[in-house]
């Protein structure tokens, strides 16, 4: 069965930092496309990030580039959002994507992706 399972989502104060994790399994991570999506409250689903695994190429907006860092651990199975100096304004509910996918750079557009995970709540506020 292919499935992701988030977790890691927290209070944390202006300027803190938090790592989400998203377990990978039914799936081989080496092949894959990974993407980060995040919906704050009253507001769409947006992309945060990607990465094309076989060859770690990333992609990331604006908002949380130099912020914020994708990485995955193979061996574990295992997808990682590294987010520091974080802003109420990263406040959301977080969800890990994926698909098996040969385009050449990583997917940023969420209908792209097949398996998603639940999704992780991360607060942002003192």
């Amino acid at each position: 069965q292919v499935q992701l399972v988030e977790s890691g989502g927290d209070l944390v104060q202006p300027g803190g930092s938090l790592r989400l994790s998203c377990a990978a399994s039914g799936f081989n991570l080496d092949y894959a496309h990974i993407g980060w999506f995040r919906q704050a409250p009253g507001k769409v689903r947006e992309g945060v990030g990607c990465m094309r695994t076989s060859i770690k190429n990333t992609h990331y907006i604006d908002a949380v580039k130099h912020r914020f860092t994708i990485s995955i651990d193979n061996a574990k199975q295992q997808i990682y959002l590294q987010m520091n100096s974080l802003k109420p304004e990263d406040t959301a509910v977080y969800y890990c994507a994926a698909i098996i996918s040969d385009a050449l750079f990583c997917l940023t557009d969420e209908r792209a992706y097949d398996t998603w995970g639940q999704g992780t709540q991360v607060t942002v506020s003192s």
